[in-house]
């Protein structure tokens, strides 16, 4: 009977095999995530992590087609016409490679979150990296990360988080730990194997859930000792109002024994100086900002619950665009000491652009801050709150790392890119670059 069918033309032939898309960087031969691939009628997919598309679209094989490709920041040479493709045979089990060449300054290498990291190379039959290469306790996307070392692991803390089984997710906080950075499961050249503190159906366990209306958000993650030397987990809590608009502030600390965080101090209303954004070291003090610091501190566990004990911070910012002298203000970001320019390194947002990665360099983390260059863009898309990962760095800190949050959020665009929207995304910046310069 099915054979009937067949030559009759009522079933169609199902692909035995994808055909195989590897989208490599043209420079460094190495995969390219998140690249855009669509048929001229629209059929769209993008790149997994290991840089495929398992492409297997009944009654178009076996016969050329045309693909657009681009993928924020990367691009082929547009033809005569001025379309960016290539023209390719698709067949059951063949493979086919496309080279992009990188604009960005900094290289994109891993999405770190989410679910179908490795989607396509598993429908392939390709090696699958990593402890949870589709989908990791039914987590599909997630916010914004903050990271401390405590108790010997990696923690890794998120604000809101998708689920698979429904569209509310988890709004008190996601947690994970992994290995040390170096350490097997937590390189930034594989994936990142996260253990999530779970709740009993499965999906991630709410750690920051304080009472009161909207999501809790935590970050100014840090781990600090008291006088006695023990380590304490500690970070800042905001109560957010639907609006976005907090209403509660205060210092919260984990406890492990529960595995959630509890309340230590709630801000008096309108108190204008605490914790924020990432902390940093330098010569015995604790600080904490963004793009730039606001607040000093002893670094101690004492210091940090007595508000008296805080510091504000005037910094020299006058940041522009190093091509064009044009003023710019700073979104959110992270600043770290770096040994091979011998510089603090300011990675942000662009606040006019939220899909920009701007890269500064200051000899003092209050500055002077002037220049500043795009070393990261995505089109007509949000990449915001970038962290930098100085235990990744290598070559003396002439390769720095720094991940952000991709999504159409804020970006008024109203399609997300499957998969891999609201998620973490890894760059890697080498610092030799002539690119980034921003001298006088």
């Amino acid at each position: 009977m099915r054979l009937s069918l067949l030559l009759s033309g009522l079933i169609t032939p199902v692909v035995a095999q994808p055909f195989a898309i590897e989208v490599i960087d043209a420079a460094t031969k190495k995969p390219v995530p998140i690249i855009q691939v669509e048929t001229v009628h629209h059929v769209v997919d993008y790149t997994d992590n290991a840089g495929l598309i398992a492409f297997d679209e009944p009654g178009l094989m076996d016969q050329d087609l045309w693909f657009n490709v681009s993928g924020h920041g990367y691009e082929v040479k547009a033809d005569g016409f001025g379309y960016r493709g290539a023209k390719l045979h698709p067949s059951s089990g063949g493979k086919a490679t496309i080279e992009v060449t990188r604009l960005n300054i900094a290289e994109r290498i891993q999405r770190l979150t989410g679910a179908g990291r490795f989607v396509h190379a598993a429908k392939l039959g390709r090696p699958t990296p990593g402890k949870d290469p589709l989908l990791a306790t039914q987590v599909l996307g997630c916010d914004s990360v903050h990271t401390a070392t405590f108790q010997g692991r990696m923690f890794w803390l998120w604000g809101d988080t998708n689920r698979a089984s429904y569209p509310l997710g988890n709004f008190s906080t996601t947690l994970a730990t992994s290995a040390l950075p170096g350490e097997v499961g937590c390189r930034p050249d594989a994936p990142i194997d996260y253990d999530y503190f779970k709740a009993e159906d499965g999906f991630v366990k709410g750690v920051a859930r304080f009472p009161g209306e909207g999501p809790t958000w935590l970050g100014a993650l840090v781990t600090l000792k008291d006088h006695d030397g023990k380590e304490h987990l500690c970070a800042t809590y905001a109560k957010v109002k639907p609006s976005m608009e907090a209403y509660e502030r205060g210092l919260c600390e984990f406890d492990f024994e529960k595995k959630e965080f509890r309340k230590v101090v709630t801000f008096a209303p309108g108190t204008p100086l605490y914790p924020d954004g990432h902390a940093f070291r330098q010569e015995g003090k604790l600080y904490f900002g963004q793009a730039t610091p606001t607040l000093s501190l002893e670094d101690s566990y004492e210091a940090w619950k007595d508000l008296g004990s805080y510091q504000s911070i005037t910094c020299d910012i006058a940041f522009t665009d190093t091509s064009t002298g044009k003023p710019v203000k700073a979104h959110n970001g992270s600043l770290s000491w770096n040994p091979w320019r011998k510089k603090w390194i300011s990675l942000f947002s662009d606040a006019a652009k939220l899909g920009q990665i701007r890269y500064a360099e200051a000899p003092s983390p209050t500055g002077p801050w002037r220049k500043s260059v795009v070393i990261a863009n995505h089109d007509h898309y949000s990449f915001y709150n970038p962290l930098q990962h100085p235990a990744f760095s290598s070559e003396g800190g002439r390769v720095i790392w720094f991940e952000g949050t991709l999504t159409t959020t804020f970006s008024g665009n109203p399609v997300a890119i499957p998969r891999h929207d609201y998620n973490q995304v890894l760059y890697r910046l080498d610092l030799s670059d002539p690119r980034v310069e921003t001298g006088p």
